[in-house]
């Protein structure tokens, strides 16, 4: 009897977002790779005239990562290792694989969590930060993220549908100045660096919007008249972008291409519909697997140079991953960087960037590597191993450092964190690990990022719902029938251990720090079996991390939902007026969007609750502080249909 195939595609937001190892730069018309010839043919291709240069960052590519191939080597190389993922029914061989593999990046979308519908859990790290200076809550102090909404404390821009829309917000009340068309882009957020805005989503033009990206440069030196200044169109899915000063970061998921693979029929065996996919596979060309791009005026051209894709020793998933950096005021110089990997989370400090694999395994979800048939192997088993890859930033460029693997399963870039140069990760488990979660600390030594220190079973047969790093400390939030919150000691990397514990009913699926020895936790009311009974906020107290407290709790009651633990950026610490802005959904169809004002006096929450939003707009309700201008201090409420300033 053949094997059942099983497929579970785990997918990671945000938004996002960083990357690798390096590029040259050879355009020609059509499509030109880098040894000047066309991989089908051999034949030389004469070069054009670029329409941006590229700035050529070398890595070296040796120990863990292998680069310098010819097109023609790097072509036979993903043909083979293509032809050992295909089945009877394309990618993976699973009947519904094909189409999710092929779309770069895969974001889950929302689980249903008792009747609640909640999305994936985000973890934290915001050592010390509040708000960024755009006035989006962010996961790294010093690294900006895409939203959409900006502000630099004079204009506010935002984005909404194929709307960029400007503000003048230099009074504290907005005043709308005007709103100019984003041409065949959808889902856009915006990143904002000067006089220069970055709209990133989906391109619309394409018939595969999930797996194309759209990058709109928008100059904004008069906000009363924005003036685009170019368009550029990626074959990938964005995995993140980020912002450190002016360098604009992109991580690029190519994933495994679309081909015109067969499926088994009733004249049509599956070993026939087999061999014939696998002979697909052996007739891609490179334009099928590396990443492209377009500009305004310019064809469709190669992104990354052949010999600059640098492939891993171990088996991180087929893909091509790359890494573009620019300067927002010199977008023409990029600096372009891939691997061939499928990584899907990216974890960006100001210093480094971080990738992680996907793990499949009993506990953490199969992987689409499951399956056999016969005495044949479709492709390999699941390991239950997450591999990373370490990149140092410097400017525009992204210098590969190390690789490594811990086993487990890394859930979202939330997960990770960096402090003096170690690798902090938090991983759930897998059919390589126990029934619980751990966090486990890697350095890199030469080319290897190496294990130093652990703790494990922390939440035994329970899920990890939020995270938060500090310099010496992590808290865990897991959950089953009740909220363990635990303090882990990372003074020492290679003495890694647990303080102490909380039990209490619930969870936490969003962390803030507030102070050296506060956290607001903002999550799921349950009862002590399990049953959820909506929204609550919770008050932690670490000042005694051997006996972590929760002094103060807010619950809002059944049907409510606290939407931070799905998107971090619709929650704001106000660190002056020591109040937290979030916003309350109410209700699972028609809902009902609240502002929960949470101030602490003497210790405690003083809460009430605004409404200013309802239906699917909702998720669009943003709290931004003004950190600077004529304004600094005030916060500007946008929904879906308004932009004021809300008092608080």
């Amino acid at each position: 009897m053949r094997p059942t195939c099983m497929s579970t595609v785990l997918r990671n937001t945000a938004v996002g977002i960083a990357s690798l190892a390096s590029l040259g730069a050879s355009f020609a018309v059509g499509t030109t790779y880098g040894d000047g010839t066309d991989p089908r043919s051999g034949a030389p291709i004469a070069a054009s005239n670029r329409p941006f240069s590229l700035r050529t960052v070398s890595a070296a590519m040796t120990g863990s990562l292998d680069s310098g191939k010819s097109c023609a080597e790097l072509l036979e190389w993903y043909r083979d290792e293509g032809v050992k993922l295909v089945g009877p029914y394309g990618w993976g061989s699973s009947i519904y694989a094909a189409q999710d593999m092929a779309t770069g990046v895969r974001d889950a979308g929302p689980a249903d969590f008792n009747g609640l519908n909640v999305a994936p859990r985000a973890a934290g790290t915001l050592t010390g930060a509040t708000s960024s200076a755009t006035g989006t809550n962010v996961q790294e102090a010093g690294v900006d993220e895409p939203d959409v909404v900006k502000t630099d404390g004079s204009t506010l821009v935002r984005v909404q549908d194929d709307r960029l829309t400007t503000y003048d917000v230099s009074s504290g009340e907005p005043r709308r100045l005007i709103s100019v068309r984003l041409e065949d882009i959808t889902d856009a957020s915006l990143l904002l660096a000067g006089d220069r805005v970055i709209a990133l989503g989906a391109d619309d033009a394409s018939a595969n919007t999930t797996g194309r990206t759209r990058m709109i440069l928008v100059d904004l030196s008069d906000p009363t008249a924005p003036e685009i200044l170019e368009t550029r169109v990626f074959s990938s899915a964005l995995v993140s972008a980020s912002q450190h000063g002016d360098t604009i970061r992109l991580v690029l998921s190519q994933g495994l291409p679309e081909l015109d693979f067969t499926q088994p029929r009733r004249w049509r065996s599956e070993k026939s519909a087999l061999e014939r996919n696998q002979e697909v596979v052996r007739e891609s060309t490179l334009e099928d697997w590396l990443p492209m791009v377009s500009g305004s005026e310019t064809d469709e051209e190669a992104l990354v140079n052949c010999g600059d894709v640098a492939i891993p020793d171990d088996d991180s998933g087929l893909g091509t991953l790359a890494v573009v950096g620019f300067d927002a005021d010199e977008s023409s110089t990029w600096s372009v960087s891939a691997v061939a990997t499928d990584s899907r989370t990216a974890y960006t400090s100001a210093e480094r960037l971080y990738l992680a694999t996907e793990a499949g395994g009993w506990w953490g979800g199969w992987g689409v590597d499951c399956c056999w048939e016969g005495n044949r192997p479709m492709v390999s088993e699941p390991d239950g191993v997450t591999r990373l890859h370490q990149f140092e930033l410097d400017g525009i460029a992204a210098q590969y450092q190390a690789s490594g693997e811990v086993e487990g399963r890394v859930a979202d870039r939330w997960s990770m964190d960096e402090a003096d140069g170690v690798l902090r990760v938090a991983v759930g488990p897998t059919n390589a690990t126990g029934n619980f979660n751990s966090v486990v600390l890697l350095k890199a030594e030469g080319e290897g990022l190496v294990e130093v220190g652990r703790v494990d079973k922390l939440g035994v047969n329970e899920t990890i719902q939020s995270m938060r790093w500090f310099d010496t400390l992590a808290v865990m939030v897991t959950f089953r029938q009740i909220d363990p919150l635990y303090a882990i000691d990372l003074s020492d990397p290679e003495v890694p251990r647990l303080l102490g514990k909380l039990k209490i009913p619930g969870f936490s699926d969003y962390l803030h720090p507030i102070g050296p020895e506060r956290i607001i936790g903002m999550g799921v009311n349950a009862s002590l079996n399990g049953r959820t009974r909506g929204a609550q906020a919770g008050l932690f107290n670490l000042a005694d991390v051997t006996n972590p407290r929760r002094v103060s709790t807010v619950e809002y009651g059944p049907r409510t939902e606290a939407l931070a633990g799905a998107d971090p950026r619709q929650f704001t610490w106000l660190p002056d007026q020591r109040t937290a802005l979030t916003v309350i959904a109410r209700g699972y169809g028609s809902r009902t969007g609240l502002v929960a004002v949470l101030k602490l006096v003497e210790g405690e929450f003083v809460s009430r609750l605004v409404e200013v939003e309802y239906g699917d707009e909702v998720s669009q309700v943003r709290l931004v502080p003004l950190a600077s201008g004529p304004a600094a201090g005030s916060v500007i409420l946008v929904t879906g249909d308004d932009v004021r300033s809300f008092t608080f």
